[in-house]
């Protein structure tokens, strides 16, 4: 008999699917940023995971507040976090809500690399409070590497990824797979990412980046791992979600805000 770890929903929230800037992006006239369809509608990328016993949200984006509120989080376990770029860091500040109705430190789970970004943006959390008010954020700080571990009853693996010159990570949660900012999964990678349900995988724009897959690089990769879905995401306004979804190949999409998947 399975275990009741594996006989229990997961489900899966983009909580936001665009890139640093959002879509629409500011002063831009472009045909994505002046669309009225809710998909080319973009906060900044991170994901919700939830089990029926516990929350934990991927990245906290500068959308953490409005990401929480749209979609009634009112309890958090924890906050894993891929790097350190302001993108997926920038709401940390917003979690003193949690500390306020927990009374506790919010759990967080990152690279020793990750924490040292955090620590020179959000410095004052580390140093002595200049005022009392609004109060600082609370953490409980937990390292990880390449090794799995378990928030209640979700189990992570970690995995390597590659974000131009930094090496960033991705996580695998049972049969999903969470590979945002990156435009290079190492061999040791992509042998970890057999048999999925779902891959979820950055694909800013069509044009060349230094540090993110283009939407042909991502179909490339996509095709190479053959998950049975593929999402792609971190989309940039250049990507008009209508219009690149007749591009696509059977079983690759475009994520959207709010896109629900469960296994």
């Amino acid at each position: 008999m399975q275990s009741d770890i594996y006989n229990r929903k997961l489900k899966f929230v983009v909580l936001g699917s665009g890139t640093s800037t959002g879509v629409p992006t500011i002063s831009c006239k472009c045909p994505t940023c002046l669309s009225n369809d809710p998909r080319d509608k973009r906060l900044r990328t991170s994901l919700l995971v939830q089990s029926p016993n516990t929350t934990v949200v991927i990245d906290a984006s500068p959308d953490f507040r409005q990401q929480m509120l749209q979609h009634n989080v009112d309890k958090l376990d924890a906050i894993v976090f891929t790097h350190g770029h302001f993108d997926h860091i920038g709401g940390l500040d917003d979690i003193r809500a949690f500390n306020y109705t927990t009374k506790m430190p919010m759990k967080i789970f990152l690279d020793k690399k990750t924490f040292e970004r955090i620590k020179k943006t959000f410095f004052y959390i580390f140093e002595e409070p200049e005022r009392s008010g609004g109060g600082l954020p609370l953490l409980d700080v937990n390292f990880i590497d390449i090794e799995p571990f378990t928030i209640g009853d979700i189990k992570f693996d970690p995995l390597k990824l590659h974000h131009g010159t930094l090496e960033v990570l991705g996580f695998r949660i049972e049969n999903l797979a969470y590979c945002t900012d990156t435009n290079n999964i190492p061999d040791e990678t992509l042998r970890l990412l057999c048999d999925l349900e779902i891959l979820l995988l950055d694909a800013l724009r069509y044009e060349k980046h230094s540090s993110h897959f283009t939407i042909e690089e991502a179909i490339s990769v996509a095709q190479r791992i053959k998950a049975k879905r593929t999402y792609l995401i971190h989309l940039a306004h250049q990507v008009k979600h209508s219009e690149c979804s007749k591009l696509l190949p059977e079983g690759v999409y475009l994520s959207y805000d709010g896109l629900t998947l469960e296994l």
